[in-house]
């Protein structure tokens, strides 16, 4: 009986540690630091606009996980408004927070009320909130991926799924670096792919896509006709608006492409395979909101940042297939990890 046991124990052991191990395997984030820093904290998320899928994901997955290490918070939507971002800012500072994130913008845009955010000694954190990952200028850590690697991404998946014969035109919001950043590296792939084509870049603001879109269309396809085979976006936003105007422009050929964020919306579509979108590449925002947190709380301990930047996923129909129902970056085991950091079990 005892021999029994002792087999059905050491089965039992074999059989977790083979499971564990892989979930271990896939998680390439921190795996020390400080533990939940003890006190009442007031972290304020400002959102450049609510409405961009991936600003929305990252701040669902923060506000999940300050839950967890017991913060207060409060979101700030300023949608799209410059004039409502500055007010966002000011209330704040005014609110006594202890931290403040910026999701979607830069701190550049607000050098003053950033200036006297740091006066209040309050931590500030971006979200895409300058052109690289990192520590920043202004902000003690910026969460991103790395802009080059999902521009990256992101064309040589239209120049695969194209043979090496697009016809691109790259749509951008001039408005913010990161966008730029993006824009300039995949222009720099096309142009190096020695049969495909740069058409044009088209610079629309996010929040006015769904105004100015169907007359955009309609331009691009007058100017260049069949020429027009791909299209890639540094944000799904753009082909939120952009199905009805190629249907009734006859063009159901064209495929598009987006270098950020994986949105909702985007995803449903891809899976659907309705849509002319075939592919998004898709911030793993669980895994980004989890450490917007943990890099705050790096912050209150006053603990160096940790220095990790996520890896981008490119989100295909057969890759949806495969996760089924499951988040994007489900197979990665961020939340354990951090709750292992701060000692919360």
């Amino acid at each position: 009986m005892a021999i029994r046991k002792a087999l059905l124990l050491l089965l039992l052991l074999f059989v977790t540690q083979g499971q564990a191990a892989p979930a271990a395997q896939n998680w390439d984030g921190p795996r020390d630091g400080p533990a939940r820093q003890p006190g009442h904290y007031l972290v304020t998320f400002i959102a450049q606009d609510l409405r961009n899928g991936g600003i929305g994901g990252s701040y669902r997955a923060f506000a999940s996980a300050a839950r967890v290490l017991g913060w207060q918070i409060q979101m700030l939507d300023a949608q799209g408004s410059d004039v409502l971002l500055h007010k966002a800012f000011a209330s704040a500072i005014a609110s006594r927070s202890n931290g403040i994130i910026l999701g979607g913008f830069e701190a550049s845009e607000l050098a003053e009320e950033v200036a006297a955010a740091q006066r209040e000694h309050i931590v500030l954190l971006g979200w895409h909130a300058a052109s690289r990952p990192g520590v920043v200028p202004g902000l003690f850590f910026n969460v991103s991926t790395d802009p080059q690697e999902v521009a990256r991404r992101a064309a040589n998946h239209v120049i695969q799924q194209s043979a090496g014969k697009a016809g691109v035109v790259i749509f951008n919001d001039e408005r913010f670096d990161i966008a730029n950043s993006k824009t300039r590296y995949m222009q720099e792939l096309i142009e190096h792919c020695s049969g495909c084509k740069l058409l044009a870049v088209q610079n629309i603001p996010i929040n006015r896509a769904d105004q100015r879109m169907e007359a955009t269309v309609r331009q691009l396809n007058q100017r260049y006709g069949r020429q027009w085979t791909h299209t890639l976006a540094i944000n799904d936003v753009y082909f939120d608006e952009m199905n009805y105007p190629l249907l009734h422009a006859g063009r159901t050929d064209i495929r598009n492409v987006s270098a950020g964020d994986g949105s909702s919306k985007a995803i449903n579509r891809i899976r659907a395979g309705l849509s002319q979108q075939m592919a998004t590449v898709a911030e793993p925002l669980g895994v980004q909101g989890w450490q917007l947190a943990d890099e705050m709380n790096r912050a209150f301990a006053n603990a160096r940042p940790s220095g990790y930047v996520s890896k981008p996923i490119l989100i295909t129909r057969e890759l949806l297939q495969q996760l089924g129902q499951q988040e994007i970056d489900a197979a990665l085991p961020y939340q354990q990890a951090y709750r292992a950091i701060w000692q919360l079990h």
